[in-house]
């Protein structure tokens, strides 16, 4: 009796740990911004995410593996710059850490469904897309903080 109930238990806490990080990723990505940095940051970096944003809302039935590789490509690019960047606030290198994970989470569930459940692999694109955004606002936040650039060297 004793063993089920510790197993309800820990099976209960990390549902509930589970549901606790999702629902922080998406309340920190939907949080304005007070300058967005997209566009400058993908320029600067040669990056491809704005594009990737507008063919998923264009074309439902994109080529799904290339949108997807372009935005590993460009989550490589920006979590280097922002390993390469000073942190300014704790609260933005936890909130970086949960959106990695969450990227993470996002694209294994995108190699999950992109086979036979096509809508859930484009909602996990989405989400992985919308990781990449808040990451590159975050480079050309931190940049222009640190001395006007929006690509640190």
């Amino acid at each position: 009796m004793g063993l089920l109930f510790n197993a309800i238990i820990g099976a209960s806490s990390l549902v509930l740990f589970l549901y606790w990080f999702r629902y922080g990723c998406l309340l920190i990505l939907a949080a304005d911004t007070p300058h967005d940095y997209c566009e400058e940051v993908a320029r600067a970096n040669r990056l491809c995410f704005p594009e990737v944003r507008s063919m998923l809302r264009r074309d439902r039935v994109a080529d799904l593996d290339r949108l997807q590789r372009c935005l590993e490509q460009d989550f490589a690019i920006l979590a280097d710059l922002l390993e390469r960047a000073p942190v300014i606030r704790f609260d933005s290198w936890f909130e970086d850490t949960m959106l990695r994970g969450h990227y993470l989470a996002m694209r294994v569930c995108f190699h999950l469904t992109r086979g036979s459940l096509a809508e859930f692999a484009l909602d996990a694109l989405e989400e992985m897309w919308l990781v990449v955004a808040h990451l590159a606002n975050q480079v050309g936040e931190r940049s222009l903080k640190i001395d006007g650039r929006l690509a640190p060297e």
